[in-house]
């Protein structure tokens, strides 16, 4: 069988061995990143539909568990946010249901996290949202978000994620030098590190060309001195 929507499994630093599930098939996101590896966005949209068939990613996923491959996690990932797929749940719960020995791994923009989508995630082991940035200016600046996307309100409700769900969390900031290294920034971003209480915190930075070409990788000794001021459980997983 040939599959469009899972895709692995591949050798994830952060993850292990990890089958991909992309549930939206095409670059659309909530955000148009800066630094995306998968290029600009093509639709810029919170709207939740089903961008793909539920049935026939629900299909793959049962043609390719059933002779039961080892993996450490399924993760949701993929070309844009998994989030805006509206069964985003129903999948989730059909892997709970029909193959619970497998960990389910959520990697999100953090913009759909909200009190309406929340239950959908009771289901998932680990999720890693993205924070890029605190202060608005800086989030416009890297995000580049849907206008009816608000940082105030991610960071609210990541930590609210944390507080009411059972997954693990651990939350990537993406490091850009002279965008979101400066002092005042690091300051917003301790303060929402301590809101937050991720399990981990993960720095990144750019590891392939980005959708911009003006970006650049952040040294790992300035990686290092950002997350010795950010404080406990920190880890630095850019690839060097």
């Amino acid at each position: 069988m040939g599959y469009q929507y899972i895709y692995g499994p591949v050798n994830s630093r952060r993850l292990g061995l990890s089958l991909g599930v992309d549930l939206l098939g095409a670059k659309v996101c909530s955000f148009n990143c800066v630094y995306c590896e998968r290029g600009r966005t093509d639709q810029l949209t919170v709207e939740r539909k089903e961008y793909v068939a539920y049935k026939e990613v629900t299909n793959e996923l049962k043609d390719f568990l059933a002779a039961g491959p080892k993996l450490n996690y399924i993760s949701f990932s993929g070309c844009g946010e998994p989030l805006l797929h509206k069964y985003f749940g129903r999948i989730s719960a059909y892997l709970k249901e029909n193959f619970p020995r497998y960990k389910q791994a959520l990697l999100t923009n953090s913009s759909l996290i909200t009190a309406e989508i929340m239950p959908e995630l009771k289901n998932l082991d680990l999720i890693v949202p993205s924070l890029d940035a605190v202060s608005e200016n800086t989030f416009k600046k890297i995000n580049r978000p849907h206008k009816t996307v608000e940082i105030d309100k991610i960071i609210t409700n990541i930590a609210k994620a944390k507080k009411e769900l059972k997954a693990k969390m651990w939350l990537e900031i993406f490091l850009l030098p002279g965008i979101n290294d400066h002092q005042e920034e690091l300051e917003l971003f301790k303060k929402a590190v301590q809101t937050i209480k991720a399990d981990k915190i993960q720095l990144n930075s750019l590891d392939r060309p980005g959708a911009e070409n003006w970006l650049e990788k952040m040294s790992k000794d300035r990686l290092r001195e950002i997350a010795d001021f950010l404080g406990d459980n920190v880890e630095i997983v850019a690839g060097y």
